[in-house]
């Protein structure tokens, strides 16, 4: 069977009310990653805050290799992030090659050093507190009080965590490359295309349980039987029972229902939480056995994911969004539950850290 195609996903609030055209413009869509640390000011790296426009992660990281004198590999950053944007990203580039670095004289097209300072570790993937949004919707058509309503209902419930379109890749080329990296033909490829198949399973899987939990309605809602995940960390814990105290951390959204990224390792999901997501995984059983055999340790990402500082304008047919997610977390998660958006098919990258 082909998974190629990506399924439907079940919308919280009804579906969009409103259309309207995103990244005609690269400054229409800007990024902005926020640490969740300060540099030492010490130790064998840069730390690099960047910002890019229309070029993508691992080009500009390639060309940051080439100024200091190093490989590739020797300069890191946190997390992907969109080419067709103006992007405010952090990179670590190793002091390796005793070569004295001027970064005022980094000259790059689209690139801009806004700030240099030494540090003691590589950057890591998903090393962030979140990422700030600022997004222009041009040529809106449709009902703005259908869409004020829908966000105030944002600001309190937040959105159904989706994994975005970018981690599939186009026309979900990486569905198709998980299917030969996992399945009969098991085909061989670098270890960069193999991170992108495995991901793009594992999110297909989590994407699909968290639809069916759209369309019962207990997306946001903490069963019995759910491993619950505590807000701002990777604690999870298994609820037995619906106490009290739970209720409470759940109505303070403390914590949230977790849904599966699949792989190796005990569930601690019981009833009718387990039966979805084994029921979903077998509908994907190719991809979720395959995950398995390649000894993919499974973990959990939360099924809702809170949009903070949500604010929104109206300038004639223009419409413009801000808010903060924490990592892990999509701006296409957002953006489906209120507009039917018109973009460019080019310059998508994955933006999300979680896994």
């Amino acid at each position: 069977m082909s998974y190629a195609k990506l399924p439907d996903l079940a919308y919280a609030y009804g579906g969009p009310g409103m259309n309207g055209r995103i990244r005609v413009r690269p400054e229409d869509f800007h990024v902005s990653e926020l640490l969740r640390f300060e540099p030492d000011d010490t130790g064998s790296h840069w730390l690099l805050h960047i910002e890019k426009k229309n070029c993508n992660t691992i080009w500009v990281q390639q060309r940051l290799a080439e100024f200091a004198g190093i490989r590739r590999m020797d300069v890191g950053f946190a997390g992907m992030k969109d080419r067709r944007a103006v992007c405010e990203q952090w990179f670590s580039v190793l002091q390796g090659s005793g070569k004295q670095l001027d970064w005022d004289k980094l000259d790059v097209d689209g690139v801009r050093v806004i700030a240099a300072r030494q540090h003691g570790r590589k950057l890591r993937r998903g090393t962030l507190r979140g990422n700030e949004f600022r997004i222009v919707v041009r040529d809106t058509e449709g009902d703005r009080e259908v869409l004020d309503r829908t966000l105030a209902k944002i600001v309190d419930e937040g959105v159904p965590n989706y994994f975005g379109q970018q981690r599939f890749g186009h026309n979900a080329a990486n569905i198709s490359l998980a299917q030969a990296v996992l399945g009969k033909e098991n085909r061989r490829v670098n270890r960069q295309k193999r991170q992108f198949a495995l991901s793009a399973a594992r999110s297909l899987i989590f994407n699909a349980v968290l639809s069916a939990r759209v369309t019962a309605g207990t997306w946001s809602e903490i069963l019995e039987g759910d491993l619950a995940g505590l807000v701002g960390s990777r604690s999870f814990f298994p609820v037995k029972e619906l106490t009290d105290e739970i209720r409470v951390w759940a109505q303070k959204k403390d914590i949230h229902p977790t849904g599966p990224l699949w792989g190796t390792g005990v569930r601690d999901t019981s009833g009718s939480t387990r039966d979805l997501e084994s029921k979903m995984a077998h509908t994907y059983e190719t991809l979720s056995t395959g995950l398995e055999r390649q000894a993919v340790k499974q973990s959990r990402r939360s099924l809702r994911l809170l949009v903070e500082d949500l604010r929104w304008k109206y300038s004639g047919d223009k419409l413009t969004l801000e808010f903060f997610l924490r990592r892990g977390g999509y701006a296409t998660a957002v953006l489906r539950e209120i507009l039917n958006v018109e973009e460019p098919d080019a310059g998508l990258e994955e933006s999300e850290n979680n896994d």
